[in-house]
């Protein structure tokens, strides 16, 4: 069913090739624009759930389509900053192997019948990542590693909450239900 909600969780998926062309193209102003998308399919995601909730509009297709589009935003993100010699390539595979990780213990307790909400810190992680891939586009912008790369240590910070959130998961709804 097409509502307002899945509508933004579409646009934020249609922006995500249109981000990584402009990210990777040699333009004027190229990461400026990018840094926009993206700021835009980030806000996107805050949108449609908060609309699903306050309108009611929660489907079966924007339970499915919102974490998928989120994972591609943050993974075309990750993977053009790695091929942009922005970011080391392990921190990508940290990040999308978490990813994966989570993704499958959702998929296993699916088939038990049971929903693995998000959790804090698990949000927490969003964000995080978030704020890292949007200072690691920005740095050369205005601070071309002057006194130190702030984009590099937000990464790291974003790294080490993914781990714990990641680790979080697996404590509650595999450790602890066992």
């Amino acid at each position: 069913m097409m509502n307002i909600p899945n509508i933004l969780t579409l646009v934020r998926i249609i922006l995500i090739p249109l981000f990584v062309i402009v990210l990777l193209l040699k333009i004027p102003y190229g990461d400026y624009i990018a840094a926009f998308i993206f700021i835009i399919a980030a806000l996107t995601d805050s949108l449609d759930g908060y609309l699903a909730r306050r309108l009611k509009q929660i489907t079966k297709l924007g339970i499915i389509l919102d974490p998928l589009a989120d994972k591609l935003l943050i993974t075309a993100a990750l993977i053009s900053l790695v091929q942009l010699g922005r970011l080391p390539g392990w921190i990508a595979i940290v990040i999308l192997g978490r990813e994966f990780a989570v993704s499958g213990l959702r998929a296993v307790k699916a088939e038990e019948g049971v929903i693995i909400p998000a959790s804090k810190w698990g949000k927490a992680k969003t964000v995080s990542q978030v704020l890292a891939v949007l200072l690691i586009i920005m740095e050369p912008l205005y601070i071309p590693y002057i006194i130190w790369p702030v984009g590099m240590w937000a990464m790291y910070l974003a790294v080490a909450i993914t781990i714990f959130s990641g680790a979080e998961y697996f404590y509650r709804f595999y450790v602890q239900q066992s």
